[in-house]
């Protein structure tokens, strides 16, 4: 198991920054195996969002907003977009700036975790095989 990508890419799916994806092209590069570089970074990042999901889950916004220092805008626009695409929306949990808010509103507005956990390893699937494909 390659722990350096799994950890990479569980960081970049937290509020903390970082990105996989280098890591992940690099080891493609080395000759990794496509699939199983794929199932290992999608499944770092989306543990990673189910940490993120969780605080949001077990916390409140003023903790978040305070302690995890929280962009308003940020958390605006990923409220804006759950409430107005709903579940769904979790297929674009992997996108740069609202993915891991909008993965930290799912847990306060309490989306229910099976959902959660389909929709967003999907789409965090779809886009390391996506880019690997693209390579």
């Amino acid at each position: 198991m390659d722990w350096s990508l799994f950890f990479s890419a569980l960081i970049s799916s937290t509020l903390m920054p970082g990105g996989s994806e280098a890591l992940l092209l690099y080891r493609l590069s080395e000759g990794g195996n496509a699939a199983v570089l794929v199932l290992v970074a999608s499944a770092g990042n989306v543990l990673g969002s189910l940490i993120t999901y969780s605080m949001g889950r077990l916390g409140n916004q003023a903790a978040h907003r305070k302690w995890l220092r929280m962009d308003e805008a940020k958390v605006a626009h990923a409220e804006h977009w759950f409430s107005r695409y709903g579940q769904p929306s979790l297929l674009f949990a992997w996108l740069p700036i609202v993915g891991d808010p909008l993965c930290l509103v799912a847990g306060l507005l309490k989306s229910p975790l099976l959902w959660f956990i389909v929709l967003v390893s999907l789409g965090k699937a779809a886009r390391y095989a996506l880019l690997v494909w693209a390579v």
